[in-house]
């Protein structure tokens, strides 16, 4: 891989702060030429690569999904190839790449130079890695604070995700996919591009991040402790083939709710319900492991 790199870090990423040292030291022993900026403020990542971009080769972020959702948009417009360092608490995206959470491993493997094209989801406007949902996933990311990730990690989902299903109230929405319409009353509507989100879960048993569509589920489920039952298939994407539980799949969905709804993207409240989504195929670059299970 080209050595010219600029190197973000999400200061406030789980790992942020003692990972930018770490990362500095690996990437220059393995010949990068680096420009360092770290930010307090993920919003302001996408100016700075725009500032870069024709100074650099490629883009290193170093932090969580969030950190890199703030960067997506940046990186489409540019078409700089991203090399990823996961830092933060879930590392969903890093999870579906197969990229392992060692620095020092992650750090190889963006020298190793393999780059790969993966779809990316858009809605609204917004572009996405992983999954953009609306319902509970909403009001877990509402409660969970960053002082509660830093403190707790991964464990931090799941117990805010309990305390959340147990309040939960259905909602009803008009779900608009491959030329039809159906209207559910639902706990949870995901789509996703990827395969992980939410600190591991799977969106569906075959989702890939480079399969050209978007798999959407709702969770049409009458009460809360269902969800409880539903969990570990959630772990492998199984759960798409419980009762209670709509799958469908397509390159392009629309979703209505009588009331403007909050929709979560890789973890970030970004937009609002009526949404539009669509796939975006092979959108960008990405620096994976060679034996990556994503197509190559």
């Amino acid at each position: 891989m080209s050595s010219r790199a600029l190197l973000l870090v999400n200061r406030h990423a789980r790992q942020g702060q003692k990972g930018l040292s770490e990362a500095i030291e690996y990437l220059k022993r393995l010949g990068f030429d680096l420009i360092e900026e770290s930010t307090e403020d993920p919003k302001h990542l996408a100016e700075v690569i725009f500032r870069y971009q024709h100074q650099v080769d490629l883009v290193i972020i170093g932090g969580g999904d969030g950190t890199l959702n703030a960067a997506v948009d940046a990186l489409v417009d540019t078409q700089l190839p991203l090399g990823i360092l996961p830092l933060g608490t879930a590392n969903d995206l890093a999870r579906t790449l197969e990229i392992p959470n060692s620095l020092s491993e992650a750090c190889k493997i963006i020298a190793d130079g393999n780059l790969h094209r993966i779809d990316l989801g858009w809605v609204n406007g917004k572009h996405f890695f992983n999954v953009a949902s609306l319902g509970l996933s909403v009001k877990i990311t509402q409660r969970l604070t960053k002082e509660v990730k830093r403190r707790w990690g991964i464990f931090a989902y799941a117990a805010t995700a309990l305390k959340v299903t147990w309040e939960a109230r259905p909602f009803t929405a008009e779900i608009a996919i491959n030329g039809e319409s159906v209207r559910v009353k639902t706990v949870q509507i995901a789509v996703g591009n990827g395969r992980y989100y939410g600190g591991g879960m799977a969106v569906a048993d075959d989702a890939t991040i480079d399969d050209q569509r978007l798999d959407l589920y709702s969770l049409e489920i009458k009460h809360w402790w269902q969800i409880i039952l539903l969990l570990p298939a959630m772990r492998q994407g199984r759960h798409i083939h419980w009762q209670g539980v709509r799958s469908l799949q397509g390159q392009e969905i629309k979703v209505y709710t009588r009331k403007p709804r909050p929709i979560n993207t890789d973890g970030e409240i970004t937009t609002y319900t009526p949404a539009h989504f669509r796939v975006i195929s092979k959108a960008i670059a990405v620096l994976v492991p060679h034996k990556s299970g994503v197509r190559s």
